[in-house]
C-alpha cells in the first residue's frame, strides 16, 4: 500500500493531468481575473488542510491535496466547450485518480467534492466537500488583484483580508 503523499505526487506527474494544467494555463494566459493554476490549487490544498485541522476533521492530507489539485481540472472544457468545469472535472478526475492508486471510495469522495466546490449549500459542511468549498473561496487574493474594480463577483464573495 502507498502511504504519505506518494499518490498526490503521482497526480502531479500524470501525463493527462500535466496536459490539462498546461492547457488551462494557456487558455488563461490573457485572463485578468483569478487564475486556476498550480499556485491556486496548492493554496486551496493548504487552506483546506488548515480548516480540517481547526475543525478536528479526520480527512487525510493526501485526500485533501488530491481533491485540491483536481478541483478545477475541468476548466479547459469550460473555456472551450462551455461545459461547467465542475461537471467536466468530475468526469476527468476518476481516470487520473485510478491511475494514481486511489480506490473507489476515495475517488467517489473526491469526485463529490469536485462537483460541489461551487455549491453554496455545502459551504458549512464539515466534510471534504465543505472544506474544499471554503478553501477555494478563501484562496482568492482579491486584496492584491489589479482587476478588482471590474470584477463581477458579488461584494460578499470578494476576499478583502487574509484569513489563512
Amino acid at each position: 500500500m502507498v502511504t504519505g503523499m506518494e499518490r498526490v505526487n503521482r497526480i502531479l506527474n500524470n501525463d493527462k493531468y500535466k496536459e490539462l494544467v498546461t492547457e488551462i494555463e494557456e487558455l488563461e494566459k490573457d485572463r485578468i481575473y483569478c487564475h486556476h493554476d498550480m499556485d491556486h490549487c496548492l493554496d486551496v490544498a493548504r487552506i483546506a488542510t488548515i480548516i480540517a485541522g481547526e475543525e478536528h476533521l479526520d480527512i487525510s492530507r493526501e485526500i485533501i491535496y488530491a481533491t485540491a489539485l483536481l478541483h478545477d481540472i475541468g476548466r479547459a472544457e469550460q473555456y472551450k466547450n462551455e461545459i461547467e468545469h465542475e461537471l467536466a472535472g468530475a468526469a476527468i478526475a476518476p481516470s487520473i485518480l485510478e491511475e494514481c492508486g486511489f480506490n473507489e471510495d476515495e475517488t467517489n469522495d473526491i469526485v463529490v467534492a469536485i462537483l460541489n466546490h461551487g455549491n453554496e449549500q455545502i459551504m458549512e459542511d464539515r466534510d471534504l466537500s465543505g472544506i474544499i468549498y471554503r478553501a477555494d473561496k478563501a484562496s482568492r487574493k482579491c486584496y492584491v488583484c489589479k482587476a478588482i474594480e471590474t470584477c463581477t463577483k458579488p461584494e460578499e464573495k470578494i476576499v478583502r483580508n487574509i484569513r489563512y
